[in-house]
C-alpha cells in the first residue's frame, strides 16, 4: 500500500516549493493540482515539478472540492491502491503532523483521519469563531463530536477515494460534506491532534468570508429555513386554532399535519435532494413515522411547559429548539437518505429496512 500526500494549490507562493522539498525528503510521494492559478505562477510550479512531484493543472479556477476530486480522480487511475492525505499549501500543516496522519490512515480500519486542532495560542478571531460555529452546527446534524470541522489536513484510505468523489461540492463546503455524508453512510472518522498554525493572520487564506460561508453553511441552512417557515405555519395555525377553540390536544395535531406536510414537500424537494431517489411513497411512510414521534413527544413538553406556568408561545419555541437536532439528524440520516454506498463501493454491510447504513461513527482523539 502506498502513499500519496494531495497538495491542492491556488496562487500559491514559495511555501508550497518548501512543503514539497521537505515531504520529498521524507520520502512521500506528492500530487500538487493547480487550480487555474494562471501564468504568473508557472515558475512555483515548476519548482515544485522539480522536486519530483506530479502536478496536475486546470485552465480556470474552480475550487478547493473540485481540485481534491481532480487528484482523487487521478490517484485511482494511476496510482490505484494508494492512500491519500490532503494538506494545504500555505504552511499551515507541519509535516509531522503529516506524517502522523499517514500513520493513522494505515493502521485505522478504514476510516476517515482529520488532523484536528486544539486552536491553542494565537489564533485568528475569524478562525477561531468560524470553527467553534461550524463545529457545533456539524455536532447537531450528525451527532459526531468532530473538534475541528474546517481541517485541511485529512486522511483517507484508498477504498474510500470512490467514494470521496460522489460526494456534492466543488468549494469549501466541500469538506463540511464530506463529514455531513460521512455520518450519513456510516464512515467512522478518527481525529489525530496536529499544531495550530497560521501564519500572518491567515492571510494567504482564499476563504471568502460571506459568499464560502453560505456555501459551507447551505446543508444546514437550508434545512432551518425549511423548518422555521414551517415553525411558523405550525405556530400561526397553533395559536389560531386554540384561540377558537380552547382545545389544545386537537389544535396542535391539525397545526402539525398542516405544517408537517409543507416541511415534507420542502425538505424533499430543496433541502435533501438526494432523497428523491428514494420512492415518494417510502419517504412519506417514513416521515409521517416522524412526524407522529415528534408530535407526541411535541405535545408531552408542551403540556409539561404549559403546566408549569410558562405562557403557550415561549412553551412552543423552547419545545421546537429541542427537537430541531433530532428532526434534522432523522431526515438526513433515514427519511431522505438515498440507499448508500460504502466507501469501497460495495453494499452496506448493515442496513435497517429504510436502506441506511449503521455502520459505526466513532470519533476519537489520539
Amino acid at each position: 500500500m502506498t502513499m500519496y500526500v494531495l497538495i491542492p494549490a491556488y496562487e500559491p507562493d514559495e511555501r508550497l516549493v518548501s512543503l514539497v522539498a521537505a515531504l520529498r525528503c521524507a520520502h512521500l510521494d506528492v500530487l500538487v493540482v493547480d487550480d487555474g492559478s494562471g501564468p504568473r505562477f508557472a515558475a512555483t510550479f515548476d519548482q515544485v515539478r522539480a522536486l519530483g512531484a506530479t502536478v496536475l493543472a486546470d485552465d480556470t479556477n474552480r475550487g478547493k472540492g473540485h481540485a481534491l476530486k481532480s487528484g482523487f480522480a487521478w490517484l485511482v487511475e494511476h496510482r490505484p491502491g494508494s492512500d491519500v492525505v490532503c494538506a494545504d499549501c500555505d504552511g499551515q500543516h507541519l509535516v509531522p503532523d503529516i506524517l502522523r496522519v499517514a500513520d493513522r490512515v494505515a493502521a485505522a480500519d478504514g476510516a476517515m483521519v482529520l488532523g484536528a486542532r486544539r486552536f491553542t495560542g494565537h489564533v485568528p478571531l475569524r478562525s477561531r469563531w468560524g470553527n467553534a460555529i461550524t463545529g457545533a452546527l456539524v455536532r447537531t446534524a450528525t451527532g459526531l463530536p468532530v473538534h475541528d470541522t474546517q481541517t485541511g489536513l485529512r486522511g483517507y484510505p484508498a477504498a474510500m477515494l470512490g467514494w470521496l468523489q460522489a460526494v456534492d461540492g466543488e468549494r469549501f463546503e466541500y469538506e463540511l460534506d464530506l463529514l455531513l455524508r460521512a455520518s450519513q453512510d456510516g464512515i467512522e472518522v478518527e481525529e489525530v491532534e496536529i499544531e495550530t498554525v497560521y501564519l500572518d493572520e491567515n492571510a494567504s487564506s482564499h476563504f471568502r468570508p460571506v459568499i464560502d460561508s453560505a456555501r459551507v453553511y447551505a446543508p444546514l441552512l437550508r434545512f432551518s429555513l425549511s423548518s422555521f417557515g414551517s415553525f411558523l405555519v405550525d405556530t400561526v395555525t397553533l395559536l389560531a386554532l386554540f384561540a377558537a377553540t380552547g382545545a389544545l390536544l386537537p389544535s396542535v395535531v391539525a397545526a402539525r399535519v398542516l405544517s408537517s406536510s409543507v416541511n415534507f414537500a420542502a425538505n424533499r424537494r430543496l433541502v435533501f435532494a438526494g432523497g428523491r431517489a428514494k420512492s415518494l411513497r417510502a419517504a412519506a411512510t417514513q416521515y409521517g413515522v416522524l412526524a407522529a414521534t415528534l408530535l407526541a413527544a411535541n405535545f408531552g413538553i408542551l403540556t409539561a411547559l404549559t403546566g408549569a406556568g410558562i405562557a403557550l408561545l415561549p412553551a412552543k419555541v423552547l419545545t421546537e429548539a429541542a427537537l430541531f437536532a433530532a428532526s434534522y439528524q432523522l431526515q438526513r440520516t433515514v427519511v431522505f437518505a438515498a440507499t448508500p454506498v460504502a466507501a469501497d463501493g460495495a453494499e452496506p454491510r448493515e442496513s435497517t429496512a429504510a436502506g441506511t447504513s449503521l455502520g459505526s461513527r466513532r470519533v476519537s482523539l489520539r
